[in-house]
Formats: C-alpha cells, sequence, structure tokens
C-alpha cells in the first residue's frame, strides 16, 4: 500500500494548494473530477455545484462516501477609510487563529491582490498592551493590502469590492517523519483519501457489492454539503472527515477514527459495529471517539431528511481550523478501512 500513501499524499498537496472555500470551490472541483476521470471513474457535476463519481456494483442500491473539498475563508465585508479591508468568515474559526496569516484577495474580474491578516493595532510601539490583551473581533481584524492604498478609493481602484473571496495560505509541509502540516487539511485529506481508495479499486479490478458513490460537497463548513443527495436506492452514507485530538479525546494523528457521537447526535450502532470488526479483522489501528462541537455531511444529510445509515470516520488532524497537522499513517489507516468498506 505504499504506493497509494505516496499518491494520496501527492494529490493532498496538490489540492491543499488550490483555494476553495466554501462559496468558491470551481477549481478544487474541476482538477478532482480530471483525476477521477483519468482513474476511469464515471463523473457529473450536480446542480449544487459538487461532484459525484460512481463505480458499479454487484447488486441493486447504493453507498455514498462522502468528503468535502470546501474549507474556511472570509469574504470582504467592509473598506475601510484607511484602505484596509473587514472580512466576515466562512466557516467557524477563532479570529486569533489567523492573526498574522498570509492570504489572496480574488475579485470578481479575476484579479488576485495579495495581503496580510492583522489586529489593527498589531504593533506594541503604537498601542502598548493592545496587542498582547484585547481579544480579536471581526471588527478589529483587518487584511492589510501589499498595495499602495491609502483609503477606500485607491482600493476602488484594485476592482475590491464587497462580497470578494479572500484565501487563507495553507503553507503546505511534509516533513521526513511523514506529517502534513497545512491549513484545509480539514477536509482535503478525505478526499485525498477518496481518490487513492479509487486509484487502489479500479488498478486492483475490484467490483464492490453495492454501487459506490463518491460525493465531494462543496459547502460542508457552513452546514448543507451532502444534504439531499440520497435517491431512492442509497441505503447509508460512510463520511469520511477530519478527526480531533484534543485534551479527553481519543483520537491520534496516525489513527483512523470512527465517530460515535457529535453534535448531531450517535451514528449508526450497526455500521459503527461493522467498521470495527473491519478494523480487527484487517490489523487497521483504529480508536472510537466523540466530538461536542462537531458536525458531517453524514448529519447534514440525515437532517435533510434521508432515512439511512449514517457513520463518520476519518484520520487524525491536530488543531483543527487553525493551522493544522495529520500523518500519512492516518491517512493510510483511512483508506484501508474504507477499500475493505467497499469490498
Amino acid at each position: 500500500m505504499k504506493y497509494i500513501t505516496n499518491y494520496m499524499v501527492e494529490k493532498l498537496v496538490e489540492i491543499l494548494n488550490i483555494p476553495s472555500p466554501s462559496g468558491d470551490t470551481e477549481k478544487g472541483i474541476a482538477v478532482c473530477r480530471k483525476e477521477f476521470e483519468r482513474l476511469g471513474v464515471k463523473t457529473e457535476i450536480t446542480p449544487k455545484g459538487a461532484l459525484k463519481a460512481v463505480i458499479a456494483g454487484k447488486k441493486e442500491g447504493s453507498r455514498i462516501i462522502a468528503a468535502h473539498i470546501d474549507t474556511l475563508g472570509g469574504m470582504v465585508r467592509e473598506v475601510t477609510s484607511n484602505g484596509c479591508l473587514k472580512l466576515t468568515q466562512i466557516g467557524g474559526y477563532a479570529w486569533n487563529s489567523v492573526d498574522g496569516e498570509y492570504c489572496t484577495v480574488s475579485t470578481m474580474n479575476g484579479r488576485e491582490i495579495r495581503g496580510t491578516i492583522l489586529f489593527e493595532k498589531s504593533s506594541v510601539h503604537n498601542y502598548g498592551d493592545a496587542p498582547r490583551t484585547d481579544k480579536r473581533t471581526e471588527d478589529n481584524m483587518v487584511v492589510r493590502l501589499d498595495e499602495l492604498v491609502e483609503n477606500a478609493e485607491d482600493i476602488k481602484k484594485l476592482g475590491i469590492n464587497i462580497g470578494d473571496f479572500v484565501y487563507l495560505d495553507p503553507r503546505v509541509e511534509v516533513t521526513p517523519s511523514g506529517f502534513v502540516k497545512s491549513r484545509h487539511l480539514d477536509n482535503k485529506a478525505g478526499v485525498a483519501i477518496i481518490l487513492g481508495v479509487c486509484k487502489y479499486l479500479m488498478e486492483n479490478e475490484i467490483v464492490p457489492e453495492y454501487t459506490l458513490e463518491f460525493f465531494i460537497s462543496n459547502y460542508e463548513e457552513v452546514g448543507h454539503g451532502a444534504s439531499g443527495i440520497a435517491t431512492p436506492l442509497t441505503r447509508e452514507i460512510l463520511a469520511i472527515d477530519m478527526a480531533s485530538p484534543g485534551i479527553g479525546q481519543t483520537s491520534k494523528e496516525n489513527k483512523v477514527t470512527i465517530c460515535a457521537k457529535d453534535s448531531s447526535g450517535p451514528y449508526d450502532l450497526e455500521m459503527k459495529k461493522r467498521l470495527v470488526n473491519l478494523c480487527e479483522g484487517g490489523e487497521i489501528d483504529y480508536v472510537i471517539d466523540i466530538y461536542k462541537h462537531y458536525g458531517s455531511d453524514a448529519s447534514a444529510l440525515l437532517r435533510g431528511g434521508a432515512q439511512i445509515k449514517h457513520a463518520l470516520i476519518g484520520p487524525g488532524v491536530d488543531a483543527s481550523h487553525s493551522y493544522e497537522r495529520t500523518h500519512v499513517d492516518g491517512l493510510l489507516n483511512t483508506a484501508k478501512l474504507v477499500i475493505e468498506y467497499c469490498r
């Protein structure tokens, strides 16, 4: 499986470097579609702009395997009198986690303008203790543009408008010890795992028991990614998303986590037992965990009214919604579990 691990890391680095905040995912979706089709998997774009790739199975009925390519980001909500931008968040993150982060403003006319997200009173020489003690909020965080601008009129001349997307730099790094550090591992790690699974299934000519519908959603971070995608033939959904290591959690970056419960409630017990048995029978390194502040494409689908079984798994991703980190062993253990599930 080493070649699958290398492939997943290669694809992960590629898609991490393609900006795709919720609402602006077209480029990322296009790259994934091209790769699915290169692997020989048929695809379609949904009316909502998400991506579906299908591998036909032996029996009637289908299983959805979902991951989301949309990420956190920002949108211009105000132009200040001194030539800075104020943002509204896309997705939920702490403002202090992006203080000092480089970013790109994407204008409607296709121009990309670099900048830095900063606390508006960042200088200790000017503002004393404020940079150390003041809470970061949407009202005191700004984008300092790397352009000679002094006022709102200068901003207008650049072509920047209210509603323009702002991309956070991912800062991707793969270490010799096997860690992948980057923003947006939530959930581009899951997308890379799906690509790795498809590569394995196609190259080994494995025909799944039920038809597999690989779904790359584009609005998960704002709550409605996979909502409404089930059909009368859909039997269950397996969502692949990041697990969240932390104090009091069992999740680890090098393992696959099976989520028993999150903020939406318990996941399906029978599916959980089945996934645990697959791990134990296949010598897959796993843990079971619970998350208080979490939702997934699987829970979004059920909130939309789908009457199906649902489960959630994924590799551990440390410091979620900040500068994140996972390990190649976590990617591999998750991919191995999905492959066994597909069989």
